[in-house]
């Protein structure tokens, strides 16, 4: 497969993931109707849908907007590099999290000493997992392409994690969701390390399939035990004659 052939696939994943979440507004939009419920309640049984749900539901188009750079460029660099991972880690990824999240995080939200029932919902968790993804991997599999790619996230996302710490100012951010999303991504990568690309695989060179020349030596292996033998020939064959010629 050509590269220009990978760049359209890869640009064409982003574009209808991304695509489905824009329609899903614009359809609240539109309607007025609030899909906010179909988000994740934690620990609640009507909350498991969420883990299918929530990432493709935002708040707003300020929320849908903050999160759709980084999710459509990532989408692009996992498919594009790791195209044979691609599919399973993206989909590891989103329900990992989810579920993460449906386990451990908050059910409820303190705001102006006031406390309401926590939904989850946002592409956020997502994002934060394939960024966590995509570094880690570079860590486990220690290539050039993947290093290169970790670098590449760290320097344009690195400022993220701190989006991962429960400091704030809006108590309506999700922290724990972006965590537990970064704890999924870095799982995903340990599980995927040694599912290599093709162009990962280190080629082997001409000289290292030629066989390896036979050793040479000064003197003959055996020449020291020879001696050693011959001497206690020697020995054996002096002590006779001694003995047989009845001196004392």
């Amino acid at each position: 497969m050509t590269i220009t052939q990978k760049f359209r696939d890869s640009l064409q994943a982003a574009f209808y993931f991304v695509a489905a979440i824009w329609l899903i507004q614009l359809f609240q939009f539109i309607t007025g109707i609030d899909l906010g419920g179909f988000g994740i309640l934690p620990r609640e049984a009507a909350g498991l849908r969420g883990i299918l749900f929530a990432p493709l539901l935002h708040s707003g188009w300020p929320h849908l907007l903050a999160n759709t750079p980084p999710l459509f460029f990532l989408t692009i660099l996992l498919f594009f590099f790791y195209r044979r991972i691609a599919i399973r880690s993206f989909l590891m990824v989103y329900l990992l999290t989810g579920l993460a999240m449906w386990l451990f995080a908050r059910d409820e939200i303190s705001s102006s000493g006031f406390s309401h029932t926590a939904v989850h919902i946002g592409a956020s968790g997502v994002i934060y997992g394939l960024v966590a993804f995509i570094f880690w991997t570079g860590i486990f599999r220690r290539n050039l392409k993947s290093i290169i790619l970790a670098l590449i996230v760290l320097f344009y996302y690195g400022s993220m994690f701190i989006g991962i710490l429960p400091v704030q100012e809006d108590p309506n951010i999700s922290w724990d969701g972006h965590l537990l999303g970064a704890l999924a991504g870095i799982f995903t990568a340990f599980w995927f390390k040694n599912s290599r690309e093709n162009d990962e695989n280190r080629p082997t060179y001409s000289w290292e399939q030629e066989p390896e020349p036979e050793k040479q030596y000064f003197l003959e292996r055996d020449a020291f035990e020879k001696t050693k033998a011959e001497r206690h020939r020697e020995r054996e064959a002096g002590g006779n004659d001694w003995f047989s010629s009845g001196t004392w």
